[in-house]
């Protein structure tokens, strides 16, 4: 069985480093940090401490790491991940990284400190190698992870993600069959895959409609609503303007809704609309907006049972389990336009 001094050799540094890196305490060079963690993770090494800690269990505790507290949508899979949780007993250490990857790295080192029994996270994007190889080094460790509605690149963690594709292409459908031909795209970022399946449905409608793809019309957002307003802004200026916005998720479709109010144009008269992800609030000011609907509170109750299945199962990596679930498309009427049929 591997030591700490057998970790230390290999990786040339000093046991004292080495536990250090393990404990998450006092100050090790990033670049020493690095060579320690991926040699603790290639020799497949489980701290004594680490392991003793987790088969007693002392915190009870998983982390849940997410992009953006303020969306609703977070909201809502939190909720289902808490309510699953508090019935097993479960506490939830909650970390916001605001959509930054170096958030997301701090948040991480912050939790391997934390005796977690393990974690479920939206990596904030599926192209950072760094952050992505450190999941898999606190795996590695007895941390196991499971992901939320975006992937990582190349892993094979458990996760309950939505079929974007499909989901998107039925919304594409309902508005190609309402008349539409100039349709824009307000797309996520290209570094998360939830983004680039969105983008993909949306092509794939076009093609299957055999209309034109045209690269003017589709936008990258970053999931975020000052992105949606600025884009809907430069759709706007546009000459012809499209007869209708498909925006990619609920944050920017709100700056899209911002714009359009600021401006006085009228959703069914001056543009159409359609957006993935319900936005109650909306529903709430009687504001009828046809969305692709994402089945949320769902996805954190299948979250944190898969977490609790793996930690049932003695941490059998083996076994990969990833779970699809589907959108619904709920049309209110602003697929349609006046005029256009």
């Amino acid at each position: 069985m591997l030591t700490i001094k057998d970790i230390a050799k290999i990786a040339k540094v000093s046991p004292a480093t080495v536990s250090r890196v393990i404990n998450n305490s006092g100050y090790v060079k990033m670049e020493t940090r690095t060579i320690v963690e991926e040699t603790i993770r290639e020799n497949g090494y489980v701290p004594n401490v680490l392991a003793r800690n987790l088969s007693k269990n002392e915190t009870n505790t998983i982390g849940v790491v997410v992009p953006d507290i303020n969306n609703p949508f977070f909201g809502e899979v939190i909720k289902g991940i808490t309510m699953k949780a508090e019935k097993s007993n479960l506490n939830i250490l909650l970390c916001d990284t605001n959509e930054r990857e170096e958030n997301e790295r701090r948040s991480l080192k912050m939790l391997k400190g934390q005796k977690l029994k393990g974690i479920i996270i939206t990596p904030t994007s599926d192209a950072n190698e760094f952050n992505a190889e450190y999941l898999k080094f606190m795996e590695s460790i007895g941390i196991p992870i499971v992901l939320i509605d975006r992937d990582v690149k190349h892993s094979k963690f458990d996760g309950v993600f939505i079929d974007n594709i499909a989901g998107t292409f039925e919304g594409m459908q309902a508005l190609i069959q309402n008349g539409h031909r100039r349709i824009a795209i307000i797309a996520g970022p290209k570094t998360s895959k939830p983004g680039r399946d969105r983008l993909r449905g949306y092509k794939q409608a076009l093609e299957a409609y055999q209309i034109p793809l045209d690269e003017n019309l589709i936008f990258y957002g970053d999931f975020r609503l000052e992105s949606g307003y600025e884009i809907t802004k430069k759709i706007f200026s546009m000459s012809p303007l499209p007869t209708a916005i498909f925006s990619s998720n609920n944050m920017m479709t709100l700056g899209c809704i911002k714009y359009l109010n600021e401006t006085g144009k009228k959703i069914g008269e001056d543009i159409s609309l359609l957006g993935f992800d319900e936005i109650e609030m909306l529903n709430i000011l009687n504001i009828k907006i046809s969305v692709i609907d994402r089945p949320t509170f769902a996805m954190g109750e299948v979250a944190i049972t898969l977490l609790m299945e793996k930690l049932e199962s003695s941490k059998n990596t083996d076994n990969i389990q990833r779970t699809i679930l589907m959108p619904k498309l709920i049309l209110r009427g602003s697929e349609k336009l006046k005029g256009l049929s």
